[in-house]
């Protein structure tokens, strides 16, 4: 016990904790979070990873792996990805194979918001629930609460480490809606880009694509749902986040 105590307290060279800062530094842009986020999913506190990152004191191997482990990267070069726990707790390859924990931080309850597609001057309200479901080891993610109900959709999540990117996909009887967001931002809210379909006049279906953000619920001091229209009280802040999707910008919409 002693001897795993030790080698968990091994601190890594002036050159490997350089190479790991650099890296967590790098992942931490990417996926556009914050060091405090990053600290509370290594289960470390924030002074520890910034004194590492500072270069003010070296990693410790223990502090490695469960920053690795929090990442689902590894960050040590000639050392594999830190194998996830056992039992059914990754995610199938066509998903991105991530781990349970590693996505941990993507887990809560979200408004949706989006252009309303019936009114130019609208924003569609609703709620998301992103969850881990063990039956098919994935993220998944449920909709709700929709003044459309017949079309409340419940798919997987995708969360590819190559392109830092996150899709809510449907695929049903072969008819795909996707939705492709960004890592969370420091406050927790995603913006990207829906493909779907919009209904038409009897049976007609045509394709549509608009801005879409996803808004961690607590961030909202009296979240309202349903199709919000310019004289509620919500507009003007749903707006800010859809306005933001394409002005800072985290998606293009291109013409031609």
């Amino acid at each position: 016990m002693q001897t795993q105590d030790k080698l968990s307290d091994r601190q890594l060279s002036d050159e490997q904790s350089r190479e790991v800062a650099e890296m967590i530094r790098e992942e931490i842009a990417r996926r556009r979070i914050s060091r405090q986020a990053l600290a509370e999913q290594a289960k470390l506190s924030l002074s520890t990873l910034e004194k590492a990152l500072g270069g003010r004191r070296p990693f410790t191997l223990a502090t490695t792996v469960r920053l690795e482990q929090a990442l689902g990267v590894s960050l040590r070069k000639g050392t594999a990805t830190p194998a996830p726990a056992a039992g059914n707790d990754v995610a199938p390859d066509g998903l991105g194979s991530y781990s349970h924990r590693a996505v941990t931080w993507l887990e809560g309850v979200y408004i949706t918001l989006r252009p309303s597609f019936g009114d130019k001057d609208a924003i569609f309200a609703y709620r998301t629930e992103i969850v881990w479901e063990p039956k098919v080891s994935s993220l998944v993610f449920r909709e709700g609460e929709r003044t459309d109900a017949a079309y409340e959709h419940t798919g997987e999540v995708a969360v590819p480490h190559q392109s830092g990117f996150i899709y809510l996909v449907i695929n049903k009887h072969g008819q795909h809606r996707v939705i492709t967001v960004s890592r969370p931002t420091v406050t927790g809210a995603m913006y990207g880009i829906i493909s779907t379909l919009r209904a038409g006049a009897g049976s007609q279906l045509m394709p549509v694509a608009a801005p879409i953000a996803y808004v961690p619920i607590d961030n909202v001091k009296e979240p309202a749902l349903g199709r919000i229209m310019p004289d509620h009280a919500s507009h003007a802040l749903y707006l800010s986040h859809l306005r933001r999707t394409v002005e800072e910008p985290f998606a293009l919409f291109l013409s031609v």
